[in-house]
């Protein structure tokens, strides 16, 4: 049995390897399809693009290891019953229950090592790549002046430029627009060639400009918009230097996103959760207190001159105040109307706002609620996906990348389609966190739970030659019928 288990080992791990890495690197093609325009043209270094596809690559991991998993199984056993290996075993009297074992101890094994990458490894990953990317998105274009096109790369100014020597550095027909005095075209230059050198200080370009004019509106005098005047200076040679220091990679401090949810473990999303809860409940108390005080007044008044006043708050209203506006005049009657309109308008927007502001802290539990519960489906979803794979494999006895790949796909569109619909409504707030986490897996378990039945039973259930016997036979019947 050693020698069988480590032959169903081999092919297995051989093709979980294989699956596993095929699967990150689809994913991470993703990735970069939808933000390649935030890639593209910023001058990035193989270190950083480097490091912000590993840190990316990494928080796939949950998503690609059930798919792994799903897909090896598949392939491993529809390779075994497609050469008849299979049935060789079952002769032997071993039982399509003791071949998965190994494969059954393997997937607990890598279950327990998707719950700790998930808790220890995840949130550091999470947070340097989604750091990174920020940092990426918010550089800005590298340096390169286009040909006859205006570049807005720097801040307040607008270059063109003609034509550009095969060397690089040289630039003819150059004509320069300052806006960094806020005034749209108030100060011109242009020059017939230039010439452009990086400063030492690596910061600054510099611009040396030959043969050109500087244009500059006078906006001093009281009749500048009738008579627009503007100097015009002459120059040989100038010197312009522009700040590019913004090209520069810029490197965000990781603690202002360490708070957020996904880059948390179980023992910090604990004590998020116990502390968003607690400043909910003193949140609501200490507005309840307040409201009441506001309103104080409504319950200090003297009862006793109207008896209908325990019966409903609006008569105990117009008891008290119809009898006190009629002391004023009719323009005085007007304002305070206006007056008690504006305040309860005024109160009824703060009771919106602090509301809505409720809302908003219970999404965030919901979101942190829900972060705990994917750190253990993850790792009962590496199981169900097993229990799933294996047994459809023994049945459909077929191997290679062929129909495996596309019953895997299915499977997993169907788990990846609930797991984020679910998720989403519990995070509305619809449903239960715990069953919008979870609801794809409980989905998924009666299926597993019958196909390793109908595997271990040797069921015929996915057989061509047993499904067209029996749609011959209802044919049959309702000819006869």
């Amino acid at each position: 049995m050693r020698k069988l288990y480590r032959y169903i080992l081999r092919s297995f791990v051989g093709t979980f390897v294989f699956t596993f890495f095929v699967a990150i690197f689809i994913l991470l093609m993703q990735f970069l399809w939808c933000y390649l325009d935030d890639l593209v043209g910023k001058g990035l270094g193989f270190e950083v693009l480097g490091k912000l596809m590993f840190y990316t690559a990494v928080t796939f991991v949950p998503m690609a290891l059930p798919l792994a998993i799903l897909l090896s199984s598949l392939m491993c056993f529809g390779n075994l019953g497609e050469f008849y290996e299979l049935v060789a075993m079952k002769a032997s009297g071993i039982s399509t229950w003791k071949v998965m074992r190994p494969l059954f101890v393997f997937s607990i094994v890598m279950s327990l090592v998707a719950f700790i990458f998930s808790n220890n490894v995840l949130p550091v990953a999470t947070l340097k790549s989604n750091t990174l990317l920020r940092d990426v998105r918010k550089q800005k274009m590298s340096f390169d002046i286009p040909e006859g096109r205006f570049y807005k790369g720097i801040d307040g100014y607008a270059i063109r430029v003609g034509t550009k020597g095969e060397d690089g550095s040289s630039l003819y027909d150059v004509l320069i627009y300052d806006h960094s005095d806020y005034r749209v075209n108030s100060k011109v230059t242009t020059a017939d060639s230039a010439t452009i050198a990086l400063a030492p200080s690596q910061k600054e370009i510099v611009f040396t400009l030959y043969n050109g004019f500087n244009y500059n509106d006078i906006t001093d005098d009281k009749d500048y918009k009738s008579k627009r005047p503007f100097e015009k200076m002459a120059f040989k040679k100038q010197y312009v230097s522009f700040d590019i220091s913004d090209f520069d990679m810029k490197e965000s401090d990781e603690n202002s996103m360490k708070g957020h949810h996904s880059m948390l473990n179980i023992s910090q999303l604990t004590t998020a959760i116990d502390s968003l809860q607690l400043n909910k409940t003193e949140r609501r108390e200490s507005y309840k207190k307040s409201f009441i005080n506001r309103f104080q007044h409504l319950t200090t008044q003297d009862h006793t001159k109207s008896s209908e006043f325990k019966n409903s708050k609006a008569d105990t209203l117009t008891t008290f105040t119809w009898p006190l506006i009629e002391n004023f005049g009719d323009n005085e009657k007007a304002s305070i109307i206006n007056m008690s309109l504006t305040s309860t308008k005024n109160h009824a927007d703060n009771v919106s706002i602090n509301i809505n502001d409720f809302k908003k802290q219970e999404t965030n539990i919901r979101k942190h609620q829900q972060v705990m519960h994917e750190k253990f489906s993850l790792s009962i979803a590496c199981l169900l996906f097993f229990f799933i794979g294996a047994p459809l494999g023994a049945i459909i006895r077929k191997g290679g990348l062929g129909l495996p790949i596309v019953v895997s796909v299915i499977f997993f569109v169907i788990y990846y389609v609930i797991t984020i619909t679910s998720q989403r409504i519990a995070i509305a707030g619809d449903i239960p966190v715990f069953l919008g986490v979870w609801l794809s897996s409980i989905i998924l378990l009666p299926i597993g739970i019958f196909l390793t039945i109908k595997a271990t039973t040797d069921s015929d259930i996915l057989d061509g030659e047993s499904w067209k016997k029996a749609f011959n036979n209802i044919f049959k019947r309702k000819n006869k019928v």
